[in-house]
């Protein structure tokens, strides 16, 4: 079973766990993979998220060799055997013990900020993580929940060896997985996204369930079926109350309406007050061949047709957010409207699109690791006010932009994000990406929309 994301692992996983609903569980998910796979696991059950910390207690001499565990609340887990015949003196045990508490408080303050931790005593609680390789944290993670409390406990994955099911099934009262592949090498390879959830997304996470789901977004989330020329695609529209500003989504390649990374950005957004539409440009079977997710075409003319359907739904500025090869499908589909919109007009002026009357112009684009290389000649027929986002370490990409910014016409600026590679992983790089694109769709959806 190969899982897209971990959201589409935690949506499946939430599928397998519904006969848990009416227990009234607590989901905690492991950090930081785990939480994303929880939170779609609590959203459905409509149960409390929380992050669970623990910290494996390593013998000194030989880390790996775990004798114990602690969790907060001054849990301790602890083998006397392991101790015992490890023949490490109390000393050297009480400096590893200091140690990891300083590092679990460090954590549990950096992902709950000043929330209180859910109360467990007496219920049913859900461990999620997004896989397993040994499960020697997750069982640590069983013992330390079981010490706090819960009445059971309940681990769920969507993917482990065999093996280590067999002994988790010994640590935890259910286990529930959705694939035990017998060929198991590493949890990344069942997944066609694994890249590293940053803390960021974490504390994102947590606090948009700790605001009661959607509420932080002051409007909710309402899953739409989007027509794009006749092709339905699956779709996410948040609006917050009164906002006649919204930002459609492109994701890149390999990508989903679901990437923690837009969705991350897509948060920031919308507690700026501006609406989000985050939508599939390709159907299941499509993305099933990968020629097309590098069909710009294609990519930009669902965009484009997407687009005028949300018009006709909404009366709102829009703005697109492109990732990776989103960017150019979104540079594509600006430079249709900004032709359409000036006649035919290349926008070589330097017009940016703010001052047209006319509801066709695309008001802002901004583009995150994107290729606006491919859309090619393209790039001189955008008028919309467009923001490139790069890591400064993702040095191929950021040549390829600063080429496709020497083509741009319109009011421009390419912004470099220190340090940071492709995805933004890096602490605080994808913060900062939320900050720029924030500030720049503020500014420019803004200052173009009517008069109120």
């Amino acid at each position: 079973m190969l899982f897209t994301d971990r959201m589409d692992a935690g949506r499946r996983l939430a599928e397998a766990l519904r006969h848990v609903r009416g227990d009234n569980p607590v989901v905690l998910g492991l950090p930081r993979g785990g939480v994303p796979v929880a939170f779609q696991v609590a959203q459905a059950l409509g149960a409390p998220l929380d992050v669970i910390v623990v910290r494996k207690l390593g013998v000194p001499y030989h880390r790996e060799l775990g004798y114990g565990a602690i969790g907060e609340g001054g849990v301790r887990v602890i083998s006397d055997d392991i101790v015992r015949r490890s023949g490490v003196g109390r000393d050297e045990l009480e400096t590893v013990e200091h140690a990891e508490e300083a590092e679990l408080a460090r954590q549990a303050k950096r992902f709950r900020a000043d929330r209180q931790r859910s109360a467990i005593g007496g219920r049913t609680v859900i461990v999620v993580d997004d896989g397993i390789a040994t499960g020697a944290t997750a069982a640590a993670a069983c013992e330390v929940v079981r010490a706090q409390g819960a009445a059971r406990v309940v681990l769920a994955v969507p993917v482990a060896p065999p093996d280590a099911v067999a002994w988790l099934r010994t640590e935890a009262d259910e286990v529930v997985c959705l694939s035990t592949p017998r060929a198991f090498r590493a949890v990344g390879e069942w997944y066609q996204d694994f890249s590293q959830t940053p803390d960021e997304e974490v504390v994102a996470l947590l606090a948009q369930a700790a605001a009661g789901g959607n509420e932080d977004r002051a409007g909710g989330e309402t899953e739409v079926e989007v027509d794009a020329g006749g092709v339905r695609l699956a779709g996410d529209l948040t609006l917050p109350r009164g906002t006649e500003e919204i930002v459609m989504f492109a994701h890149g390649s390999g990508s989903s309406r679901h990437s923690p990374r837009n969705r991350l950005v897509a948060a920031a957004l919308n507690r700026a007050g501006l609406g989000t539409l985050l939508f599939d440009l390709l159907t299941a079977a499509e993305e099933a061949d990968r020629a097309n997710v590098f069909d710009i075409e294609t990519l930009a003319g669902r965009l484009a047709d997407a687009t005028r359907w949300l018009r006709e739904r909404e009366s709102a500025r829009i703005g697109y957010f492109g990732a990776s090869t989103g960017a150019a499908a979104a540079l594509r589909a600006a430079a249709s409207f900004g032709a359409s919109a000036s006649s035919g007009s290349s926008g070589s002026s330097g017009s940016s699109g703010a001052d047209s009357d006319t509801d066709t112009d695309i008001a802002a684009v901004v583009s995150r690791g994107g290729r606006p290389d491919l859309a090619g000649p393209h790039l001189a027929d955008v008028r919309a006010p467009t923001l490139l986002i790069v890591g400064g370490r993702d040095t191929l990409v950021l040549d390829l932009n600063r080429q496709a910014q020497a083509e741009l016409r319109c009011e421009n600026r390419l912004e470099v994000v220190p340090g940071a590679t492709h995805l933004f992983e890096e602490p605080g790089a994808l913060d900062e990406v939320a900050d720029l694109a924030r500030d720049w769709f503020t500014s420019h959806l803004a200052a173009s929309s009517p008069m109120r």
